[in-house]
């Protein structure tokens, strides 16, 4: 199969500035001179967690698992660059399974000038695994990190939440251009994307801050995804529980300093909405506040890898 797939490849991947030897070598060479500082990430995607084969278009999995690591170059605010992906199918699988994938990757990469510098693929009594490693570059402003938010710092966070099962866990939409706009236009203390659930993730953002963080349960936007799943469902989970731990958001989640936030989200610079959902605190933990200002503890809740 691996030679097969090469070839198509090649027939499909456009030249590209950064690589100077591509698919069919032992490894990729790029061009990267003047590139200082290099963001380096990657994720493992398997059948039965992330997507499942035979129930899903191939595509929309290839298209995910490019995006989710595109979504941790967002949260970095950095360019893409060049990426290799690594294939273990089940033994068996059919060639167009690995086609199929690839059409969903192929035009990600093309949306992010990313240049696919080749990979790996082999076989195994087991399911569909997936694995993606990207590289990116910062830009003057360097990266953007999870450990420097400040007390008094709003949280801002892009789009809706809850309720990604429904099919958004797929289509993901990383916000690379967005973080890329803000992260130039705005002083911004810290950063993170919504993987995990937007409890879970804020807090590893103030953790690794040394910080904690309240939210406003008034203010966060609730995708309408998460309204149908809590109607749905009928297990006693509000749309708010959802919005709060569903995951697979992929939204930015930024500390702020108040004045930049304020201005942030008066002028609204992108095409998804910015909305201040609380603020950072010197004191440790999560805390919830009701709309009448009442506090309570908030456990973080969402996606537990392992």
């Amino acid at each position: 199969m691996e030679s097969r797939l090469i070839d198509w490849l090649r027939d499909r991947l456009p030249d590209h500035p950064l690589l100077q030897v591509g698919l069919g070598d032992d490894a990729a060479v790029l061009r990267m001179a003047g590139a200082e500082r290099i963001v380096m990430t990657t994720d493992l995607l398997s059948d039965g967690v992330d997507f499942v084969v035979g129930e899903m278009d191939p595509r929309r999995i290839g298209h995910k698992a490019l995006a989710v690591n595109l979504s941790d170059l967002a949260a970095m605010a950095a360019q893409p660059m060049a990426g290799v992906v690594s294939l273990l199918f089940p033994h068996g699988a059919d060639y167009q399974l690995a086609v199929g994938l690839f059409e969903g990757m192929l035009p990600l990469a093309e949306q992010f000038s990313l240049a696919m510098a080749g990979g790996d693929t082999n076989c195994w009594p087991g399911g569909l695994a997936i694995s993606i490693t990207l590289l990116g570059q910062v830009t003057e402003r360097g990266p953007l990190l999870r450990g420097e938010a400040q007390p008094g710092d709003a949280v801002v966070v892009s789009g809706a939440f809850g309720g990604s099962i429904l099919g958004r866990h797929l289509d993901v939409c990383p916000r690379v251009n967005e973080a890329l706009a803000l992260h130039q236009g705005y002083t911004i203390h810290a950063g993170i994307d919504c993987s995990d659930g937007l409890s879970l993730d804020l807090s590893r953002l103030a953790e690794e801050s040394g910080r904690g963080a309240t939210l406003d349960a008034g203010r966060i936007p609730i995708h309408d995804d998460a309204r149908q799943l809590s109607r749905r469902e009928a297990d006693g989970a509000t749309p708010l529980d959802h919005a709060l731990a569903d995951g697979e958001d992929f939204e930015l989640i930024l500390a702020v300093p108040p004045d930049e936030a304020q201005r942030m989200v008066a002028e609204q610079p992108l095409d998804v909405m910015l909305t201040i959902v609380g603020e950072v605190t010197a004191e440790r933990g999560l805390r919830l506040r009701d709309p009448s200002g009442k506090l309570q503890e908030l456990r973080p809740r969402g996606w537990q890898h392992g």
